[in-house]
């Protein structure tokens, strides 16, 4: 399992909490974009399509903490745009780790060996660096030569400084099962990192690219393939050696072993805008806080069924919440979750 043991705990308990109190809805993952400005210009990337405008706005290290505070998250994904063009971050990082959040960094590593000085190794702070697949398919759909290898000397320097560094990887139509498994092999075997997150693409509106996001039946054929493959795919010792930053039940959902109905309130974004409705894929408008967000979203408007834009949607910010919910909801469950971290 990716999860440090540390962060299992903390987070169980967490949940545990609410679940005693009777809270209806809570979040378990703060998803913050502090800037949309990026050095790369992806073709499946719905962000770095903003105005000049937008893209010159930042949130300040205050705004950031009083995210953090208005919501109660034990767990922080700082993504954007590309956080570590943030002047500020090392500051966001350290108020968050003062504070005993879990925070995954999400970055393309591009910055990432320049600026690793300006950061304190921290059990609560993890690079997550994304990567698409090995280096002539990550250059391709990044749009750039060149990012893999510096993602990957990124990597080792991070490492090497001992840092956490887990990686992300978007999966999208036409994508290979078995190249997908030397990636994950490499990044294993080779850069040792500590867990590798998998979700299927999501057809944000402003992407350029809206040829090759996934639909969901392909979705649930492919990643069978991906995470689960069969033995004379892939042979079990090597499969064993891949460990997944995600709930053994995410990938049960996404491999269409459960299904699931999103939980968007699970994963609130704040960005530049404010606290977005309803989730961190769709911008249906803004709130001026959490509270506000809370009360005034028409929650059950969205989700499979309901909203046609969340027909194909599989992304771990809307089922990854869904998944640790019901991985808590009994001591069965509970039980099978644990075993299922230490055997995979």
């Amino acid at each position: 399992m990716g999860l440090s043991l540390l962060q299992t705990v903390k987070v169980g308990a967490y949940v545990m909490k609410h679940r005693i109190k009777g809270t209806k809805r809570f979040p378990l993952v703060l998803m913050l974009e502090p800037l949309f400005r990026c050095n790369l210009e992806c073709a499946g990337c719905g962000k770095i399509q903003y105005p000049e405008e937008t893209l010159k706005k930042r949130l300040s290290v205050a705004e950031c903490v009083q995210a953090v505070e208005e919501s109660g998250v034990p767990v922080i994904s700082i993504a954007g745009g590309e956080p570590l063009m943030h002047p500020e971050m090392p500051q966001i990082v350290n108020e968050y780790v003062k504070r005993g959040k879990f925070i995954y960094l999400c970055t393309n590593a591009i910055l990432l060996e320049k600026r690793l000085s300006e950061f304190t190794p921290s059990p609560y702070l993890t690079f997550s660096v994304h990567l698409d697949g090995l280096e002539a398919r990550h250059d391709h759909l990044v749009c750039r030569e060149g990012v893999f290898k510096t993602a990957v000397a990124g990597i080792r320097a991070a490492k090497a400084a001992g840092f956490r560094v887990t990686t992300n990887t978007t999966v999208f139509e036409g994508e290979k099962p078995e190249e997908l498994h030397k990636l994950f092999d490499f990044l294993r075997n080779d850069l040792k990192t500590d867990g590798m997150m998998v979700s299927p693409g999501y057809a944000y509106q402003k992407a350029p690219d809206q040829e090759h996001f996934l639909r969901r039946e392909k979705t649930k054929e492919l990643f069978r393939q991906v995470v689960k493959p069969t033995a004379e795919q892939v042979d079990p010792a090597r499969r064993k050696k891949w460990q997944f930053n995600h709930s053994s039940f995410f990938l049960d959902f996404l491999t269409g072993d459960k299904e699931y109905q999103c939980t968007p309130w699970g994963n609130p974004t704040r960005n530049v805008f404010g606290w977005q409705k309803p989730c961190y894929l769709m911008s249906d408008g803004y709130a001026k806080s959490f509270k506000e967000l809370l009360e005034s979203t028409d929650w059950d408007q969205y989700g499979t069924g309901k909203d046609p834009r969340c027909a194909d949607c599989m992304v771990h910010c809307g089922y990854e919440p869904t998944a640790v919910l019901d991985a808590t909801a009994s001591v069965k469950n509970m039980l099978k979750s644990f075993k299922d971290a230490v055997t995979n």
